[in-house]
């Protein structure tokens, strides 16, 4: 998709409908993505469970896929697409094509040392990440093999997302947004095929990691030779000029977006490391109700986040402060509309959707109860997560990125405390109520920031609106848990089929209810397109 609102146009006409709808194309991607990831996680609980084996891949895969999280959905965009945009607005095409050239050059040669580093350091690694892990020899031995399996993944991922961040600037939304699925086809596909060779499913996925870093870089690369944007990778310029200093830019940028990007997933890391010490099976729990959780906000949060960013960087080189002001609105009443009824539903479902896709095989009904359990902890944050996504973009798009570093540490901070506090009366279910409150910390924190700044005004009518979609959801809610959703006694004697259909089933109901309550208050479509 290619189509982009005019930064002159007001935001209450065709531009908003233009976000709309590129973020809902972003988004219907990433629901295809998240629904491989579904199926993936289904076939991991069946032939892993919570076992000693997933415990292993688990954390061998936190690695790779931190970089992709802190990369792919934030920090490198954060730094490079203001930076882009003012030199496609301001210089040569030359000069940009020099640009992209020197990011790539560098940031390629950082990614192999760094993962060369990884490989040797592997044991280092796992003993700082999961320090539990060292009184099981087999454990820790099969978790240091799948890390050194998996870390050249970050090489390619952090490209990946560069190649991302170069289309979303060009109006391509929908490529960089199919890319994960490729990866879930991959660990899937060794999963059931390159199982049988290695005779271990930890070590088949995490050789179906490595070969999806090199597909998912493969896929981008037609799209930026069409836009004229195909990096040729390059350390220095033989004359320097406009493009080496904003590639220095990008850099100076990056540092601290890296470190803000990456606080909701060091706080995983830091729940990791402390659940290592519990009973086995309580990293697969988080995980398990980690990815259910990001269902939401990976359709929604990050489709949000990456549509805003280009556009308020427009903004804010045009100095139009109302728009740039007008739009961080719109994204958080979107924010509001969908997160709040997403959180009640993943609660008042935890249990069932827990239990229908991944109640079978080598996932035992404890580990229903345990993932639900922290599966409620972690949806209570939804709101919070996604209103971060929304914020961020508003401190990016004008070279700000001390203070999400300044708010995601202090949430660090808060999440670290919380989570050893928490751990000794709820176990890992603490680890998970901690990363919530961390999330509310630094959500507030940015809002705070932006309203003190004047770039976000609140529009006209936000009180009424949000009465509306709290009253809404809390009628979905009402009629979910006292009239539709069996208890898990009841759901579990069920046919995997039959748990599958009730549950859309229940999904379906829970929309019309919302939707209906929405309309009847007053709340319109035409309202939310044109605000």
């Amino acid at each position: 998709m290619t189509d982009q609102p005019d930064p002159k146009q007001p935001l209450t006409a065709r531009g908003t409908k233009v976000l709309l709808r590129s973020t809902a194309t972003f988004g219907s991607m990433t629901v295809l993505s998240r629904i491989t990831g579904l199926v993936r996680d289904i076939l991991f609980a069946q032939l892993m469970g919570s076992t000693l084996v997933a415990d292993a891949f688990f954390v061998a895969f936190r690695i790779p896929n931190f970089f992709r999280r802190i990369f792919g959905e934030g920090a490198l965009s954060a730094a490079f697409v203001p930076v882009y945009t003012q030199q496609r607005v301001s210089s040569s095409a030359q000069e940009v094509r020099g640009f992209v050239d020197i990011v790539s050059g560098r940031l390629t040669l950082a990614l192999v040392i760094l993962t060369i580093a990884g490989i040797i350091l592997s044991p280092v690694i796992v003993t700082a990440l999961a320090p539990g892990f060292r009184a099981d020899a087999d454990k820790f031995q099969l978790t240091v093999e799948c890390l050194r399996i998996t870390f050249p993944y970050a090489l390619f991922v952090c490209l990946v997302a560069l190649s991302a961040a170069i289309l979303n600037t060009h109006g391509r939304f929908a490529l960089p947004a199919a890319t994960p699925i490729l990866l879930n086809i991959c660990l899937i596909a060794a999963a059931l095929w390159i199982t049988d060779l290695t005779g271990n499913v930890a070590i088949a996925v995490s050789i179906g990691v490595f070969i999806a870093g090199i597909v998912q870089l493969a896929f981008q690369l037609p799209s930026l030779k069409k836009v004229e944007a195909l990096p040729r990778p390059k350390l220095k310029r033989k004359q320097k000029g406009e493009a080496e200093e904003a590639a220095n830019k990008v850099y100076r940028l990056m540092l601290p977006a890296v470190f803000g990007a990456s606080i909701a997933q060091i706080n995983l890391m830091i729940n990791t490391l402390i659940a290592s010490f519990l009973v086995t099976g309580s990293v697969s729990w988080l995980y398990y109700s980690d990815r259910l959780m990001e269902f939401p906000l990976g359709v929604f949060g990050v489709a949000l986040g990456s549509v805003l960013l280009p556009r308020l960087s427009k903004e804010h080189a045009l100095e139009s402060l109302d728009e740039f002001s007008r739009l961080l609105d719109w994204g958080m009443r979107w924010c509001l509309l969908i997160s709040l009824p997403a959180t009640a539903g993943l609660i008042v479902l935890s249990e069932t959707l827990v239990a229908t896709l991944f109640y079978h095989g080598a996932f035992t009904l404890t580990d229903v109860t345990m993932s639900a359990r922290a599966l409620v902890a972690f949806s209570i944050g939804l709101t919070a997560l996604v209103s971060v996504r929304v914020l961020s973009p508003g401190f990016f798009s004008r070279d700000d990125t001390k203070r999400p570093v300044k708010a995601g540490a202090i949430a660090m901070v808060v999440n670290a405390i919380a989570a050893i506090v928490l751990v000794f009366p709820f176990q890992h279910v603490g680890l998970a109520a901690a990363t919530s409150l961390a999330a509310f910390v630094n959500a507030g924190l940015l809002l705070f920031w932006l309203i003190k700044d004047r770039v976000f005004i609140f529009r006209p009518g936000w009180l009424p609106f949000l009465i509306r979609v709290v009253a809404a959801t809390l009628i979905m809610w009402y009629v979910l848990a006292e009239f539709l959703v069996s208890p898990l006694e009841m759901w579990i004697e069920n046919s995997i089929l039959v748990r599958i259909f009730l549950l859309l089933g229940y999904i379906l109901a829970g929309a019309v209810i919302y939707s209906a309550c929405l309309l009847v208050s007053g709340i319109r479509p035409k309202q939310l397109i044109s605000r």
